[in-house]
């Protein structure tokens, strides 16, 4: 008895004196709950923990019982089910229960006795979960439903007759439903669907400590298949049976017991049952474990590369038992199928094994040549459980002689130039602790992730799901797709060396410094090790130091400037490298999050890459002539127009009040219909407003928004506050002052990321509210105050505004970074109008939970912002602007911990 987490004697005198009893049964509870709390800070063993928590339930339930007289005959027993049927409950766990009635004519005498016992539970605030069925129903509903007969396996007696209990137990037994074999199949399947909620990886942003790959139900399932066919659930009998080793017993029950820490603790933090680790209380959680940030890396980030690295050597180890499961319960009856492959594999039943024990031991270099054999025979399926376990046990083989041996060596390169299978068993690599082993650098990043929205994998989830994504744009059912990086793709001459580059392209994270650099350093050490000839460890090494380059390049610099183009060109030196990098950054991007792709950010990346071709068949040593380029542009435009009847005197009277850069930023074809646009349209009618879906051409996968007023300063605040109240996103801002008119040019997405569509009811909107607001400037557009996202409060920053003057000295170039929250754009604007600045252009991205954007400035009378004093106030006030009410991270947490 544990008197003082529950006194029976005191219960039962309070009990007697109270005029209420549900307020003693509620203060007990409460007191337990301290305790409990009080035992967790005090590091308490967790397993003590949960059971304490399921003793106490015991108690209550049978003071609940007992307090309003239910029967105790041998027709009805209260049996704890589920989890609370192992003896093992969280802090707001639910209760499981089911009161088993020996017939169904029990229910109408015992209905107003279970009624009263189920209110005051209610009463007292137990979060119950409750059935209640005779020995038949649960036969019927068990033999039925997996889930159900799972729940009752565990059961346990709380009050009443245990003779009833067991003839239940009887009557659900595998003689008569569910035998091992079909029970083991039913919980597959349910895994497999249960995994694939979570994408099949323990790596999600906000995991789920119990239902996420390699968590708590993962544990709870071999158990669950080990009791259905041994008959009893303690996870030593696996040992016994043969099933698990020492070493892998101990690495599933501190497993267990990390995972049980942190559900306590989730508990504690949220108050309620909660089991996703959200980010409102990771940081808590990483504080209450004892992490520290340090020069490196977060404490938060610490703590999660903990959490991800067990789960997946939990996920490791689930993986061996349900293969040997599956050995054992569906298999071992089949006949055997064996083919050899050499001296030291073989494949039966379409998984292979070592031909003996002793393969890894004699000959280490096996450890490599398995994931080889399994890449060149895409028959196999898998590993065998036994030689799963052998891989596991002979790994700590690979050590530096290891890694330079050269059939170790030769074994890796082969692998990356198979044909098929090369990221499936660089994953098989990874999931049995061999990757990180082989390449120590690649081990350092495992479980490692990055506190933000933007990278929504760890870096070494991120890394292999880009080895995914080149591997598809390799393949025909992607040439739709990726039409552009499909051609490319397959012309490559060493796609080999696009794999390199994408192992190490992220390697270095988390060391602090730049990490394409010492990745670039880490590649050049594996191709020297590897003995890759200079041209292709030059490459290598290229790629990895500038993998970001054309994605930032495309996403915050003006590429329909010459100049930019020109610039990227000479970085690139060849279209071998820029074949190359086109390749990689499109993996890279859909790698890293498939929210961020979409055919706006495709079609940015496809007109960099058209036009660098241009540049290096051009030469880079011709760059490009303006005053051509503008001149190519009018002329293909004014034959457009021409052949549509206008009149060319009228054309030439609208250009000669616009400026160069109008005829640089956009293409003949816009610069034709908006144009023509103009002419047609009086100015007695107030502002031009029209909305142009771009299917096809530069501004592909969104809208383009053309607007045509008298000169209006405020042109792009009431614009970006008008489109924010529409719930357009601006992507790119393009705004032409000249001669007493504005022209604007706005690409858009819908709230949706996509473009607008073909929706005349929506176009007329958009065109509906933007005339309204530009015809009637002084009625500056309200901002919309939305609520911050969930996620979004957990990133709180302090925005960084870098203000500078561009090499021409015409214009005043403002980098914002800043974390996203409504109606920033919006406020940007405002405040630009408030400092009587023009903004002529805007690269507007977003990255996660933040923006990174550029805004290309002028002053009033169209010159670049000369005045320090002037630069300083406006980058203070955004500053303040943007902080303001910024929601900040979790306050300490009440609890702390060193485990």
């Amino acid at each position: 008895m544990d008197h003082e987490l529950f006194n029976r004697s005191q219960f039962d005198v309070d009990l007697a004196a109270a005029r209420s009893p549900a307020l003693v049964f509620k203060k007990s509870l409460q007191h337990a709950d301290a305790v409990l709390k009080a035992r967790f800070e005090g590091q308490r063993d967790i397993h003590k923990l949960i059971h304490d928590r399921a003793w106490l339930t015991d108690q209550i339930l049978s003071q609940a019982w007992a307090s309003l007289d239910c029967p105790l005959d041998s027709d009805i027993a209260l049996l704890a089910v589920g989890g609370y049927g192992r003896g093992e409950l969280h802090p707001h766990s639910d209760i499981d229960l089911l009161i088993l009635l020996r017939d169904g004519s029990a229910g109408e005498r015992y209905h107003e006795a279970i009624s009263r016992f189920l209110t005051l539970l209610w009463d007292i605030g137990l979060a119950v979960g409750h059935s209640v069925r005779s020995i038949s129903e649960c036969q019927q509903e068990a033999r039925s439903d997996v889930t159900v007969i799972t729940n009752l396996m565990e059961s346990r007696l709380l009050v009443g007759d245990s003779q009833l209990r067991q003839e239940m137990v009887d009557a659900l037994g595998p003689d008569h439903m569910w035998t091992s074999a079909e029970f083991f199949r039913a919980k597959r399947a349910e895994q497999h669907a249960r995994h694939a909620k979570f994408n099949d990886t323990e790596y999600n942003l906000e995991p789920n400590v119990k239902s996420s790959p390699g968590g708590l139900r993962d544990i709870q399932t071999i158990g669950w298949v080990a009791l259905r066919h041994f008959g009893t659930n303690d996870l030593r009998q696996l040992v016994e049976q043969g099933f698990l080793n020492e070493s892998e017993y101990s690495l599933l029950t501190s497993g267990r017991a990390f995972l049980w820490q942190v559900r306590f603790a989730l508990h504690i933090l949220a108050g309620r049952a909660e089991d996703r680790l959200l980010f409102d209380h990771q940081r808590a959680l990483a504080r209450l474990f004892g992490f520290e940030d340090n020069d490196a890396k977060l404490a938060v980030e610490r703590f999660m590369q903990k959490y991800y690295r067990i789960v997946m050597s939990l996920s490791e180890l689930n993986d061996l038992l349900m293969q040997h499961f599956e050995e054992i319960l569906l298999r071992d009856a089949e006949a055997a199928e064996i083919q050899p492959l050499n001296a030291r594999f073989q494949v039966r039943n379409h998984y292979i094994e070592v031909t003996h024990p002793q393969v890894f031991k004699r000959t280490p270099f096996a450890l490599m040549e398995i994931f080889v054999l399994m890449a060149q025979h895409k028959e196999i399926r898998g590993v065998r459980a036994d030689t799963i376990r052998l891989l596991r046990d002979h790994r700590h083989l690979i050590d530096d002689a290891f890694r330079s041996d050269i059939r170790n060596t030769s074994l890796f390169i082969e692998l990356l130039r198979c044909r098929e299978g090369i990221h499936r068993n660089l994953r098989r690599m990874n999931r049995y602790g061999i990757l990180g082993r082989y390449l120590p650098e690649f081990g350092r990043i495992i479980g490692q992730m990055q506190h933000d929205l933007f990278h929504i994998y760890t870096v070494d989830a991120h890394t292999l799901n880009l080895i995914k994504h080149l591997r598809k744009l390799g393949r025909p059912d992607f040439q739709e797709k990726y039409p552009l990086a499909w051609k490319i793709f397959c012309r490559l001459p060493k796609p080999d060396l696009l794999y390199i580059a994408g192992l190490y392209h992220d390697i270095a994270k988390g060391r602090g410094g730049d990490h394409s650099e010492l990745g670039a350093v880490d590649a050049a050490n594996f191709c020297q090790r590897h003995q890759l000839p200079a041209w292709d460890t030059h490459l290598v090494c290229w790629l990895v130091e500038n993998h970001l380059l054309m994605s930032t390049t495309a996403q915050r610099k003006d590429i329909s400037d010459p100049e930019v183009i020109h610039d990227f060109a000479l970085k690139m030196g060849n279209q071998v490298r820029l074949d190359y990098l086109y390749v990689l950054t499109i993996a890279d991007i859909n790698a890293t999050n498939p929210n961020l792709w979409n055919s706006w950010r495709a079609s940015l990346l496809r007109q960099l890459y058209a036009e660098t071709k241009r540049a290096l068949r051009r030469g880079l040593d011709n760059p490009p002539n303006r005053a051509e380029q503008i001149a190519d542009t009018q002329r293909a435009a004014m034959d457009i127009m021409v052949r549509n009847g206008i009149d060319e005197d009228d054309i030439e009277n609208l250009w000669d009040q616009l400026d160069e850069g109008y005829f640089l930023r956009h293409t003949a074809s816009d610069i034709a219909w908006q144009t023509e646009a103009i002419l047609q349209h009086p100015q007695h009618r107030g502002p031009l407003v029209l909305v142009k879906e771009t299917a096809q051409g530069e501004y592909e996968g969104a809208t383009q928004i053309f607007l045509y007023t008298p000169e209006q300063h405020d042109l792009f605040a009431v614009t970006a506050a008008a489109m924010d109240q529409l719930n357009l996103s601006i992507q790119d801002a393009r705004v032409i002052t000249a001669n007493h008119i504005n022209l604007g040019t706005y690409i858009v997405l819908d709230a949706d990321g996509g473009p607008i569509g073909d929706n005349p009811g929506r176009i007329r909107e958009i065109k509906s509210e933007l005339s309204e607001a530009l015809s009637d400037p002084d009625a500056y557009p309200a901002i919309i105050q939305r609520r911050v996202p969930r996620q979004l409060k957990h990133f709180a920053f302090a925005p960084e505004v870098t203000i500078f003057t561009d090499h021409g000295g015409q214009h005043t170039i403002l980098e914002l970074s800043a974390p996203d929250r409504p109606g920033l754009l919006a406020k940007m604007g405002k405040i630009f109008l408030d400092f009587d600045i023009s903004v002529q252009n805007a690269r507007i991205v977003t990255l996660g939970e933040r923006v990174d954007d550029v805004f290309v400035l002028t002053d009033a009378d169209n010159q670049p912002l000369s005045d320090p004093q002037l630069c300083q106030r406006l980058q203070s006030t955004i500053i303040r602007t943007l902080s303001y009410n910024i929601d900040q991270p979790d306050h300490d947490p009440p609890l702390s911990m060193d485990i």
